[in-house]
């Protein structure tokens, strides 16, 4: 199971200064891999317990938080998108750039985070269990912005370890896309199982 972080695992705010540029490269070759799109409008980005790192790191940098309850807060925040071993954690980006557009389909696109899959070899498609947070949608329209966890039988990580093409995808009525993912990122998200 993935170790979720703790306060010993951040840097201080000037320790972090000094090895962001690195980090923030490191960080960012590791997310190219495990961004994937479903479509041409829709994104998974799957995280991990090094980009929730960055995140908070960025964060206390950003709010200059140095207090321990405020570092808590963040890792209390950031904690629940690592993936636990049994699992994938994906944040779905839902992207139109005319505004007019991305209202209009925002409203047609109700439900869109729990149409959305993974599918392990052959297996069942596993549908989305979306933004246990809070609730991101009305009957009116939904977010751009959802949070996705996949929950994997031990079937499919014993599948999927042993070199099972994985694929995404959406059954909107009003959104259909699936993908296969490539050998990079079915490797970084294999990473994430026991």
């Amino acid at each position: 199971m993935a170790k979720k972080l703790s306060r010993a695992d951040l840097l201080s705010l000037e320790a972090y200064a000094e090895q962001r540029p690195a980090f923030k490269d490191r960080v960012r070759e590791h997310k190219k891999k495990r961004v994937v799109a479903v479509g041409p409008h829709a994104t998974l980005h799957f995280e991990d317990r090094l980009i929730m790192q960055y995140q908070i790191q960025e964060m206390l940098r950003i709010e200059k938080i140095f207090e321990a309850e405020g570092i808590q807060e963040e890792l209390d925040a950031y904690n629940p998108l690592i993936p636990d071993g049994s699992n994938w954690k994906a944040t779905q980006m839902i992207e139109f750039s005319d505004p007019a557009e991305r209202a209009e389909q925002l409203a047609r696109l109700v439900g869109i985070d729990r149409q959305t899959w993974v599918q392990v070899g052959d297996a069942p498609k596993v549908y989305a269990i979306s933004d246990e947070d809070l609730d991101r949608e009305s009957e009116e329209k939904t977010s751009s912005v959802h949070f996705l966890r996949f929950e994997l039988t031990p079937e499919m990580v014993s599948a999927a370890k042993q070199g099972a093409p994985i694929r995404a995808g959406i059954d909107h009525e009003h959104y259909t896309a699936e993908v296969e993912f490539s050998p990079e990122t079915r490797d970084s998200l294999v990473s994430d199982l026991d």
